[in-house]
């Protein structure tokens, strides 16, 4: 048995049939015995009736054996009756231990009941053994046992039709319960072959609708993961592609004597080098980042001695472009332990591209503390901006907002900022960014301040060196 719809529908039967036969038998059971009951208590009520008006009129019991032996239906039950009169002496019973003359013991009188009539006691009675029950013994009653046929018949055909209900029910039940599933199923076979555009539809809110929701971002994630790999293959072959075609049409110049080495040539040659070089440690760093073998030299630095480091090695190229390049941040802000080579390395590449992109204003470098022993750093300009279509996938690798751009026009291979989020983040940070065309950009970094020790130690080195340089 392997199709759940199946198991669901016939444990929906097997509860709904569980159930009608249970109730059909409580309800038949009861029913019986209610009637039988009924029954008793109103002959009962005959033969004391019959009892009160035999003594009132013959002043006595005598005689009263043949009124309870050959009367109908007082004979029925007179075969349990103990019957006694006002002094407790037995005038009748079918019984050995209760003959006729016999007076009741103790014990017989505590269970008997009183007989009255006009208010005095004209004897006492009581039954010996369980109650008798009519409609199963005596045919007088067939009226009464038909009642309960058609009744138990009654029961019966509800009971079967509360099973088929059940059926029906559990039928439909079943195949919309699995319907998600089914359907589930069938787009991760298709996944499974490699046709990864598959989507199922959210009937529900239930944990199958979250189920199917979970299952559409699944695809929708594994979907832009292979266009981005896709993507990248195709910019790495061309980033590769585009420095060896160079040295390869100048190394078979050369070798061909087609064009004579001169001091360009080969500056033109140990660039192009230098650039694959540049792209092949690039891939590789990223590579460490995501396998979490990133090495970093940490220790406790001051974020404004980071953020003047990084301004003094652009200053002059920011003086040439008429731009200015200023420093926001106390001298007392708390301490982050960092590899400052790989943070210079962020800073510097934020610097640049703010510097690519800025005609005229100013860039700021400006780090103030936040909570939850954080330091916020931010590199701000007043840029062309980023725009809003671009702005989500500018941290991943070999993005370019204009595919048409190149390292010719003075874009790189688009690793920078991919490169700089590895960076961050391998130092348990974030980066992000902001940005409004025409009106400039801002990245903001955020860095754990560095534990109390380490960072005093680092204001008092901080603090000699600006003695030194005073």
């Amino acid at each position: 048995m392997r199709s759940l719809t199946l198991k669901l529908t016939l444990a929906f039967l097997l509860v709904g049939l569980i159930g009608s036969l249970l109730v059909a038998l409580i309800v038949g059971l009861r029913t019986r015995s209610e009637v039988d009951l009924f029954l008793s208590v109103r002959d009962r009520t005959i033969l004391l009736n019959a009892l009160r008006s035999y003594y009132q009129t013959n002043g006595g019991w005598q005689g009263v054996e043949q009124l309870l032996e050959r009367t109908a239906p007082l004979d029925f039950y007179s075969r349990n009756l103990v019957l006694a009169d006002a002094n407790g002496v037995v005038v009748y019973s079918q019984h050995r231990p209760f003959r006729p003359g016999r007076r009741l013991n103790r014990g017989a009188m505590a269970r008997a009941e009183s007989l009255r009539a006009d208010g005095e006691i004209i004897g006492y009675f009581f039954f010996v053994g369980p109650s008798p029950l009519p409609l199963r013994t005596d045919p007088r009653w067939a009226a009464e046992a038909e009642l309960l046929q058609r009744l138990a018949t009654a029961t019966v055909l509800s009971a079967i039709g509360a099973t088929v209900v059940a059926l029906v029910v559990g039928v439909v039940l079943a195949r919309t319960l699995t319907r998600p599933i089914r359907e589930l199923t069938a787009a991760t076979r298709a996944m499974a072959q490699g046709r990864l555009d598959q989507r199922v539809t959210v009937r529900s809110h239930d944990e199958i609708g979250e189920l199917a929701q979970a299952f559409n971002q699944m695809s929708a994630d594994l979907g832009r993961a292979i266009q981005a790999r896709r993507q990248m293959t195709a910019d790495l072959a061309h980033d590769l592609r585009t420095p060896l075609s160079i040295l390869r049409g100048y190394t078979e110049g050369l070798q061909e004597g087609r064009i004579s080495g001169t001091p360009a040539i080969y500056q033109i040659m140990h660039a192009e080098v230098e650039h694959l070089q540049r792209l092949i440690d690039d891939l590789r760093l990223l590579s460490l980042a995501d396998a979490g073998a990133l090495s970093l030299n940490r220790r406790a630095v001051d974020p404004r001695a980071l953020l003047e480091r990084a301004a003094l090695a652009h200053m002059v190229q920011a003086e040439r472009q008429g731009l200015t390049i200023r420093v926001d941040a106390s001298d007392s802000l708390p301490a982050v332990l960092v590899d400052t080579d790989r943070m210079a390395q962020v800073l510097n590449n934020l610097v640049s591209n703010a510097l690519r992109h800025t005609k005229e204003g100013e860039i700021v470098l400006s780090a103030h503390e936040a909570d939850h022993g954080r330091i916020i750093i931010e590199v701000r300009d007043t840029g062309s901006g980023i725009a809003p279509e671009d702005l989500p996938y500018i941290f991943d690798r070999f993005y370019r907002a204009d595919p048409s751009r190149t390292r010719e026009s003075g874009q790189g291979a688009g690793l920078g900022l991919a490169i700089a989020k590895a960076i961050v983040e391998a130092h348990g940070g974030s980066i992000s960014a902001t940005s409004n065309v025409g009106v400039g950009t801002t990245f903001t970094i955020t860095l754990p301040t560095a534990p109390a020790q380490e960072g005093a130690a680092a204001s008092r080195m901080a603090s000699a060196t600006a003695r030194r340089t005073a």
